[in-house]
């Protein structure tokens, strides 16, 4: 007789789980011990890349050993979690702080649509806003494409609310398994971040050359500004290029940093 599995019990199950508790510890303990820091990432024109059009502020953390954590290894386990909100206000309020020490400055912020009615999130945008009024015209939001499936209401409303205050909207990770037409007419997004699963490889996989310059002449047509993920090589940054792409980011231009550029010197520690 086979015995049914039993979900709880499964060894992949619990070493999934206590993964994700070890992760959520750390996140954790970094946020008690305010070890939540931004690195930045520039996003550049297609026609003159040496220049970045803005930049976008990305999660990490250090853990007690003080090793720098990417974002991509502890998002996905904390992103529906209280501690999920927690980063994205801290993410928020670190990025407010950096336009407002470099007015030069354009920064796109990551938040998942969870975070649409977190009082707080709320509260901490509204104050800085009250400040700084012109904040919001140098601020993108980024939300996830995955996410703004669960609410699709609250996600509307909530753009069209900060979008009168001037703050642009980019869905992220765009066709990374989500993807739907309702995005371009039921939502009004500023910008279209293509995820790097079209984009590597890009000069030799005809079939992702054909998806990437569909999804940039429907952006075109919803008067959408169209961004590339993860170029990491010349062939590829070409190749978007001869597609007609608007701006790309990734390693091929440079990776994100804690130390920004345009911080002096002296306040170039992490922070």
């Amino acid at each position: 007789m086979v015995r049914s599995r039993n979900k709880g019990t499964n060894p992949l199950d619990m070493a999934i789980a206590h993964r994700d508790a070890e992760i959520m510890d750390m996140v954790r303990t970094a946020i008690e011990n305010q070890n939540v820091m931004l690195a930045f990432q520039p996003v550049v024109r297609a026609d003159a890349q040496e220049r970045a059009v803005f930049h976008e502020a990305l999660l990490r953390l250090l853990d007690e050993t003080g090793r720098i954590i990417p974002a991509a290894d502890f998002i996905e386990a904390v992103e529906a979690t209280e501690l999920g909100r927690k980063l994205d206000c801290i993410a928020l309020e670190k990025g407010l702080l950096e336009l407002t020490t470099y007015p030069d400055l354009r920064l796109a912020i990551n938040m998942s649509a969870r975070s649409i009615g977190y009082a707080k999130w709320m509260r901490i945008l509204k104050r800085n806003l009250e400040r700084d009024p012109t904040l919001g015209e140098r601020l993108i939001v980024e939300i996830t494409e995955h996410s703004t499936l669960d609410i699709p209401e609250q996600v509307v409303a909530f753009m069209d609310d900060l979008q009168e205050a001037g703050i642009s909207f980019a869905i992220d990770d765009f066709g990374s398994g989500y993807t739907s037409l309702r995005h371009f007419r039921d939502y009004n997004f500023d910008i279209l971040k293509i995820d790097d699963s079209f984009v590597s490889g890009l000069a030799n996989d005809p079939d992702n050359q054909v998806l990437v310059r569909a999804m940039i002449a429907i952006a075109e047509e919803f008067d959408i500004f169209t961004v590339a993920e993860g170029v990491e090589k010349a062939e590829d940054a070409q190749a978007l290029v001869e597609l007609g792409i608007s701006c790309m980011q990734g390693y091929y231009f440079a990776a994100p940093t804690v130390a920004p550029l345009w911080r002096p010197v002296e306040k170039r520690a992490r922070r």
